[in-house]
C-alpha cells in the first residue's frame, strides 16, 4: 500500500512540475539542493564542534540536523528534481 501511495505521489509531483512555469521549477530545484547541502554542512560543522559529552548542546543540535536530513531523504523531490 505504501509503495502504491509513493508511486501516486511521485506521479502527482512529476505532473505538477511538468505543468509549472520553468522559473518556478528552477527556484524549487535550487532551493531543495541548497537546503540539503546546508543541512549536511550544518550537521558536519556541529559534529566537529561538539565535545564528547553526550549532554553537549551542539551534539544535540547535530542530531536534529541529521533528523532533518533523514526527513529530506524521505521526500521524493530529490528523486524527481
Amino acid at each position: 500500500m505504501a509503495t502504491k501511495r509513493n508511486t501516486e505521489t511521485e506521479a502527482n509531483l512529476r505532473d505538477a512540475f511538468r505543468t509549472m512555469n520553468g522559473d518556478d521549477y528552477q527556484t524549487i530545484r535550487e532551493a531543495y539542493y541548497k537546503a540539503v547541502e546546508g543541512l549536511r554542512s550544518l550537521a558536519d560543522a556541529l559534529e566537529q564542534a561538539a565535545g564528547s559529552d553526550e549532554a553537549d548542546p551542539l551534539l544535540a543540535e547535530h542530531v536534529v540536523a541529521c533528523e532533518a536530513l533523514t526527513a529530506m531523504d524521505r521526500s521524493q523531490l530529490g528523486r524527481i528534481l
